[in-house]
């Protein structure tokens, strides 16, 4: 998608379902609550000072989309991308190199699992430089998942954040079975449990309620993130990719 497509899709409106049925009320996002990710001061601080970072000005805000006009890029590009009319194979490579070697200027960021079967660019047919994605078992918003998405709104200007669950999440397996695994995988259970027990165990509705309780969590730990949402400058959703027909659908 070029930048002239992108600036069509102004004026959409999405309803933001990130947080619904109480999940804000579960422990784990009550502990993360009192913590912070970081201090109130730390990450006004933070956003005071992400000019000092030897970026170029032009690196902050590059786009012209509004929050709901990126999600609905967003969802455009899956709808090609399930229709199987890419476009974004279309553009030179060379070209987009050139582009994109003195900086980025990513429209959205995406909070998705580290699954192989997860390609995020594919998924929302979008090419090199358009989106700033974060990967990780489970979709989790780790204390470093959270400075990497307050560096793209903060710095690079994405307009929406989309914490991407997907069918058949391993991780959410692995929690819901609750086995002893090797090395530190279990790692990964504390932060997905919340998930299981407001879902009953059911594998499907745990996996959709985790990606609601991430994006809960991205939406109020961080007071950086919390800011721009309140002044109608950042988006930050939930939703689930299935596997089997290529939709992504947003989780109200």
């Amino acid at each position: 998608m070029n930048s002239t497509q992108l600036h069509q899709h102004r004026g959409v409106s999405i309803r933001c379902g990130c947080c619904a049925g109480g999940i804000h009320q579960t422990p784990m996002i009550r502990q993360w609550s009192r913590r912070g990710f970081l201090r109130t001061g730390v990450a006004g601080a933070l956003a005071t000072t992400m000019g000092d970072l030897g970026l170029p000005r032009g690196a902050r805000a590059q786009t012209t989309l509004s929050p709901d006009a990126a999600l609905q890029a967003l969802l455009d590009g899956n709808k090609r991308f399930v229709d199987r009319k890419l476009t974004s194979f279309n553009e030179d490579l060379a070209i987009l190199q050139q582009n994109t070697v003195a900086t980025q200027e990513p429209f959205a960021a995406v909070l998705a699992c580290a699954d192989s079967r997860v390609p995020v660019e594919l998924v929302f047919d979008q090419t090199i430089g358009h989106l700033f994605v974060n990967r990780v078992a489970g979709n989790l918003a780790t204390s470093e998942i959270i400075a990497s998405l307050e560096y793209g709104a903060a710095v690079l200007g994405t307009k929406a954040i989309l914490v991407m669950g997907h069918a058949d999440c391993g991780a959410v397996k692995a929690t819901i079975d609750g086995k002893a695994v090797p090395g530190q995988i279990s790692q990964l259970y504390a932060p997905i449990r919340p998930a299981v027990e407001a879902a009953g165990g059911d594998l499907d509705a745990a996996i959709k309620a985790n990606a609601k309780i991430q994006a809960h969590l991205l939406a109020t730990a961080s007071p950086l993130l919390a800011g721009m949402i309140k002044e109608a400058k950042l988006k930050i959703v939930a939703g689930y990719f299935d596997l089997a027909s290529g939709k992504v659908s947003l989780l109200a």
